[in-house]
């Protein structure tokens, strides 16, 4: 029910809690208790899509990195493909003319 801590548990802390803070506080512990477990997961999730968002953007950006790398290596590529093209001949008739 609460995790690792069964009845016995439970019961033995509202016990000493009503000990030690009285009766009347408890309902004010337990208010203050929730609220700060509330804030925490808050925190907790808000840290968590943070840490996802910047794995993501880092992601993103070495992708970028790779396209502008394969785009300057291509860019090369076709150019040295294109001006070799430009300088053998297109088809047989061409070769023996040469």
């Amino acid at each position: 029910m609460f995790g690792p801590l069964g009845m016995p548990e439970i019961i033995m802390i509202f016990i000493v809690g009503l000990l030690l803070f009285g009766p009347r506080k408890m309902p004010q512990l337990g208010r203050s208790i929730g609220r700060a477990l509330g804030e925490f997961r808050r925190a907790s999730n808000e840290f968590k899509r943070t840490v996802e968002d910047e794995v993501a953007a880092e992601e993103i950006r070495s992708v970028e990195k790779e396209i502008r790398d394969i785009k300057s290596t291509g860019t090369e590529f076709v150019k040295t493909t294109v001006d070799d093209a430009e300088k053998a001949p297109a088809t047989p008739e061409e070769q023996t003319q040469k």
